[in-house]
């Protein structure tokens, strides 16, 4: 019965928890633009197709291959041919 109160004890002097809220910039605007990115799943064919030749392409590194293509406002990450992917950019 004692360790039952010291336990209630102990539970009710510890502090009471809180959380801290994290603000990001521009998170709201990379949510607005998503619908202008290419969707997951997609293939480079279409995604140049739909949005023309990247700024800038990188080389394919690691096992799988993953490549970079920048886009003014996004960046597009495949995996072999597919969109894996998609990051807004300032």
């Amino acid at each position: 019965m004692i360790r039952k109160l010291i336990a209630i004890g102990l539970i009710a002097a510890a502090p009471i928890a809180g959380a801290d809220s994290l603000l990001i910039d521009g998170i709201d605007v990379a949510r607005s633009s998503s619908h202008m990115r290419p969707t997951r799943g997609a293939s480079m064919a279409t995604v140049e197709a739909r949005f023309g030749s990247p700024s800038q392409q990188q080389a394919a590194v690691g096992a799988p291959p993953i490549t970079r293509w920048d886009y003014p406002g996004f960046v597009v990450f495949f995996e072999h041919d597919r969109v894996i992917h998609t990051v807004a950019t300032p």
